[in-house]
């Protein structure tokens, strides 16, 4: 046996110290590989190195969430939840701005496509999903009703303030804001967004948590081992993604226009991206009769989405000197405010059945045809 196989410890013991760790493999591969096609250049190698670069970035997007989730679940409430969130942010904010650094196209709207698609696919795909799931399993589904209605009240306003108002303001023409305006919108959201975690996670708890008690009560505690090696990971895994985003988000932009492709299409591709972990997780909890686990996914999300994006992105605009356009469409303006009202009367009685499910399904199928064929 050489020095170098007698430093190494035995293949029983590594796989021991793995199955300690209690990740799964693949989620401590992903970041490596991330950083290893970053030096390789594997996306200049043709189209099949582009597929290739693009599979490992969806791998280290997903790998970084697992992470953050098990981060989260160790540090516990109210840090678990903003730690999880910011993670998300930067994997969301990382491929935004790259994108609006690309040629390939106007990307001032970016920003603002990537949210509103984050919102409809939320409110209507991810939520309708789990209330047609839920009632075709159970039938009839309860929750906790405050929590729901706090959290869908604070949206409103969040999407309202961020997506609609720019287009009714005066001092800029267009869907923009101006300066001050955005940097007061940017400031406002962010506060909404730490009152509402405030009250989730310790002045009203209780509003996001079953009437029987709380749902995933029974996950098991991470060690500290696993929660050090998690952190770590999530830390190279966020490094991958911002430089795969950064090396890939000109052909993903020149590949949406060459299909004559609307560029909103590539906000929808980003914020399903970023939304696929929590959706699972959602759709599962869903399954297994938890919808009060999987409204408070869902809600959660869309929640952060603005309420950190958007100050975020806002901040590198006004850095870099970006154009930022936040105005909705007439059409998508319709598209929200139906979410909006339709997500307020299907969650507004505590009670869901597979009729609210396959509305908000319809609106979301909708959405998904009016964005490709505008």
């Amino acid at each position: 046996m050489t020095i170098e196989d007698d430093a190494l410890p035995p293949a029983d013991v590594r796989r021991s110290l793995l199955h300690r760790l209690d990740l799964p493999l693949w989620t401590l591969a992903m970041p490596p590989l991330g950083l290893l096609t970053v030096l390789l250049s594997l996306y200049k190698l043709g189209t099949a190195g582009t597929i290739g670069a693009t599979i490992v970035l969806f791998g280290c997007v997903l790998a970084a969430v697992h992470h953050a989730e098990v981060v989260a679940h160790r540090v516990g409430e109210p840090f678990g939840t903003l730690v999880l969130a910011i993670a998300v942010t930067v994997i969301e904010v990382s491929l935004i701005v790259s994108l609006m650094l690309s040629d390939a196209g106007d990307a001032s709207a970016l920003a603002r496509d990537t949210v509103f698609a984050a919102i409809m696919i939320i409110l209507n795909g991810i939520i309708g999903l789990c209330l047609l799931v839920g009632g075709v399993r159970h039938g009839e589904q309860r929750f906790t009703l405050r929590g729901v209605s706090a959290a869908l009240c604070t949206l409103a306003a969040l999407a309202v303030l961020t997506l609609v108002l720019p287009n009714y303001t005066l001092t800029t023409p267009g869907p923009y804001y101006a300066t001050s305006q955005l940097v007061l919108v940017a400031v406002v959201s962010l506060l909404l967004y730490g009152v509402f975690v405030m009250v989730q996670t310790l002045r009203h708890r209780e509003y996001f948590l079953p009437e029987h008690g709380d749902e995933d009560g029974h996950a098991a505690m991470p060690s500290r081992a696993t929660t050090g090696v998690a952190f770590a990971t999530l830390l190279v895994a966020l490094v991958a993604v911002v430089l795969l985003a950064k090396a890939l988000s000109q052909t993903v932009e020149e590949a949406v226009l060459g299909a004559g492709l609307p560029l909103a299409v590539v906000g929808v591709v980003i914020a399903a991206l970023v939304l696929a972990p929590e959706s699972l997780a959602a759709y599962r909890a869903a399954a297994r009769n938890r919808i009060q686990t999987s409204l408070n996914l869902a809600l959660g999300s869309a929640l952060a989405t603005i309420g950190l994006t958007i100050p975020a992105v806002a901040i590198v605009s006004l850095m870099l000197d970006l154009p930022l356009a936040l105005g909705l469409s007439a059409m998508k303006i319709i598209l929200l405010a139906l979410s909006l009202f339709i997500a307020t009367i299907s969650l507004g009685t505590g009670r869901t059945t597979v009729l609210q499910g396959a509305v908000h399904l319809v609106i979301f199928a909708v959405y998904l045809f009016t964005t490709v064929v505008p």
